[in-house]
């Protein structure tokens, strides 16, 4: 299973295709969408979506992670993380792909196993996970890449879950 996750934003979208295999998880893309902070907020938001467009087709996943938005005391910045995260989950369902939205609690409990653990050591965890040299830069990176590896482990819970169901 090929996972994208994505930490979602206008100026800097993170993003991390994993594939995991059995219980193996090995990363396959990593980056950053970046747009120009003095440029027209629709045209921010259309450089994100045909970016991640772009992304999705030369990598194909089989599903999309996504970071829910928490709550932020900047409302001007939340409304534009909003938006951003709006053309993220547009561009994945016009490719037929399943969401999965976690919130920031979620992913830290996924990856560290405690919900309020510091962004260093899940940035630390995320580099062990997918046997990385060095902890991806900028952070959103790392924070995508958790999102997905959130993902990886929250799926294999879910399957073992549902096969328990099977009579």
């Amino acid at each position: 299973m090929r996972i994208l996750g994505i930490d979602p934003g206008i100026a800097i979208v993170g993003f991390g295709f994993i594939d995991k295999i059995g219980s193996r998880l090995t990363p396959v893309q990593y980056g950053c969408i970046q747009t120009e902070a003095h440029t027209d907020p629709a045209e921010r938001l259309k450089q994100v979506y045909d970016s991640i467009q772009e992304l999705i087709k030369r990598y194909k996943p089989d599903a999309v992670a996504i970071e829910k938005l928490f709550f932020n005391r900047n409302v001007t910045t939340a409304m534009s993380v909003s938006q951003a995260r709006g053309v993220l989950i547009l561009a994945a369902v016009q490719h037929n792909l399943p969401i999965a939205e976690y919130t920031p609690l979620q992913i830290k409990q996924a990856i560290v196993g405690y919900g309020k653990a510091e962004k260093k050591q899940v940035q630390e965890m995320v580099k062990v996970f997918l046997k990385l040299s060095a902890v991806p830069k900028p952070d959103d990176v790392a924070d995508a890449l958790a999102v997905a590896i959130c993902h990886a482990h929250s799926s294999t819970l879910l399957n073992k879950m549902n096969e328990g169901k099977k009579i």
